[in-house]
């Protein structure tokens, strides 16, 4: 590819995708490219345009010049989210590629509604289109380039985890069926009377502004705090019970600082008859596997299990009771508890019918089950209870398995 060719020759250690110079590189690189391509196809569309006297070729070339506006957004972001950690912002400055990505789609968001406004005025005001084959020549060429455009970014996305690049990407495709109408439009006003043109212009803009609106919404999420997939969430407790002391997980966060700045931390069940010190440096062991595998700094807690049968079947049985007398249609799975001289954490999962799930049943729930809990022994808390429908019960089988093998 020759993508690949000009990322060796203009990126030096551009293997190492890890490293946050190599991904300023990577993003300045297909900045760069896009600007450079963006501007050729303004330029020639505008001529064109002008030329044509056709309001969606010129609604086109306005969108490529935004496109190159993005690109030079791409760099600015690239600089800024590669600053180091300070005191202010001590997890660094990653999420400046974020801030640039929703930049990119509200003037794309801007730029739709502008060729909208415009194409809209050409339903009343319609003018005679002028056909030659310099507008095919240079819709063609269009069409390769951005076509080309989106292949690259695609390309630099997956190296680098690039969120920018994804956005530019699917910026790209959408151009590339945008310009298609046009040239279509272009054609087919040859042989009519029809606002072909302005349909065309219009249906472009809105199709921008739909691109625009999508990314805009991706990035707000993220930057709210976007939850992080099911399979992530399964591939990292997956990992972590590759561990030979670990025989469960839970209350797994994440947070995300932008592209390669991920932190987590997660609860590790351990059992409490393990060599606590062997333990310790097995869950350091873990620690870098994490990092090694997702790219991700995870910090531990260990959570000792109890392995004493009494008291699990003691708590099992003051719990089962609590549920069948307050709430005879749930029922709890998955019991732990880690026992201490000061307090006895209960953790479990309860299962309610889908039609009586809601978060704040969920927290009355909780609650009350934690105060009777507390009746029979002040020292009790139910420190997680994942309250779920019971369709959405998603705990690993393999993590159930090793729950039954301490119990």
């Amino acid at each position: 590819m020759m993508i690949e060719y000009i990322i060796r020759l203009c990126v030096k250690n551009y293997k190492d995708t890890t490293n946050k110079d190599v991904r300023e590189q990577y993003s300045i690189v297909g900045g760069v490219l896009g600007i450079i391509c963006n501007l050729f196809l303004f330029i020639s569309k505008f001529i064109v345009g002008i030329m044509s006297n056709s309001v969606a070729i010129l609604s086109d070339a306005f969108n490529n010049l935004t496109d190159m506006g993005s690109s030079v957004i791409s760099i600015i972001g690239a600089k800024l989210s590669n600053r180091p950690p300070d005191k202010d912002h001590p997890f660094g400055h990653g999420r400046f590629e974020y801030l640039a990505t929703l930049t990119i789609s509200l003037i794309i968001l801007f730029v739709g509604y502008k060729l909208c406004e415009t194409s809209i005025a050409k339903f009343y005001e319609p003018e005679e289109l002028e056909f030659s084959v310099w507008t095919v020549a240079i819709l063609v060429l269009s069409v390769i380039i951005k076509y080309w455009m989106c292949l690259y970014n695609r390309f630099i996305a997956k190296k680098i985890d690039s969120s920018v690049n994804e956005a530019t990407a699917s910026d790209s495709i959408n151009d590339v069926i945008a310009t298609t109408g046009v040239l279509a439009a272009t054609f087919a006003q040859q042989f009519t009377t029809l606002p072909i043109d302005a349909a065309a212009g219009t249906a472009i803009g809105v199709m921008i502004m739909y691109a625009g609106y999508g990314i805009a919404k991706d990035m707000i999420n993220v930057l709210l705090g976007k939850a992080p997939s099911q399979k992530q969430i399964d591939a990292i407790i997956q990992c972590a019970l590759t561990c030979p002391y670990v025989v469960g997980v839970h209350d797994l966060r994440i947070h995300d600082y932008g592209p390669g700045r991920t932190f987590a931390s997660l609860h590790a069940e351990v059992p409490d008859t393990a060599d606590l010190v062997e333990v310790h440096a097995a869950l350091d062991v873990l620690e870098d596997k994490l990092y090694t595998t997702f790219q991700m700094e995870v910090n531990i807690h260990m959570d000792p299990l109890c392995t004493n049968k009494h008291i699990i079947n003691k708590v099992r049985h003051i719990l089962d009771r609590i549920i069948q007398e307050k709430y005879p249609q749930c029922h709890t799975d998955n019991l732990r508890i880690t026992a201490g001289m000061v307090r006895l954490n209960i953790i479990c999962d309860i299962h309610v019918p889908p039609q009586d799930y809601s978060e704040e049943n969920s927290i009355k729930i909780r609650k009350e089950i934690n105060q009777a809990m507390q009746q029979y022994d002040d020292t009790y808390r139910v420190v997680l209870a994942k309250i779920m429908p019971e369709w959405r019960h998603h705990r690993l089988r393999q993590t159930q398995s090793k729950q039954t093998q301490v119990n």
